[in-house]
């Protein structure tokens, strides 16, 4: 692990996987209620997307999108996680209960394990490169459904906890886990 402490980051290939058992609660809920709740928070995002985009044929771009938001959301979900929302060509997911930060952390390493072998494929296929990032980060937030027009019923996940994984996400380089103290000491405190 490198870290940063000054500034609360940790960063790391994240090798090792823990073995845990997934315990939810606030986020096996229907959403119909909300309410604060501690919860680890993981932005996904595919580096270099965009200019994929922008060179392939529109049905080969949503084709390539559904591939890596199937792997994301079958990463997340194996351990134990909600996906929240999809942003462009992010994804955001959420881990509560026991373990939540090991959980959060085996499934970013899945991903990024899995996506490997996706990405290959692409750049087979179609000449291009490809990578994830990743920002993870531990602590409250507020769960529940909104409406609106666009919105209308849609699940949101909002607070200091999404926005602290999203700027973890930017600092993240292709490739790359980055995430919280909070998260990593969550880590070393249950080995």
């Amino acid at each position: 692990y490198q870290c940063d402490w000054s500034s609360d980051v940790c960063s790391s290939d994240l090798h090792s996987v823990i073995q845990t058992g997934p315990n939810m609660s606030a986020l096996q809920s229907d959403f119909s209620v909300a309410v604060r709740a501690p919860l680890v928070i993981l932005f996904v995002e595919t580096r270099g997307f965009t200019r994929i985009s922008e060179m392939l044929q529109p049905e080969i771009v949503i084709a390539r999108l559904s591939e890596f938001f199937t792997l994301v959301t079958e990463a997340i979900e194996m351990h134990g996680g909600v996906v929240i929302d999809v942003l462009n060509d992010n994804l955001i997911g959420a881990f509560d209960g026991d373990n939540d930060s090991m959980r959060a952390v085996q499934a970013a390493q899945d991903i990024q394990r899995k996506f490997t072998v996706l990405e290959e494929s692409w750049s087979h296929e179609y000449g291009i490169r490809a990578a994830t990032s990743m920002g993870l980060h531990s602590g409250t937030a507020v769960i529940g459904r909104a409406a609106g027009s666009k919105s209308n019923g849609q699940r949101h996940v909002v607070g200091d906890a999404v926005s602290v994984a999203e700027r973890l996400l930017h600092r993240a380089r292709a490739g790359e886990i980055v995430m919280s103290k909070m998260v990593y000491d969550a880590l070393v405190v249950s080995q």
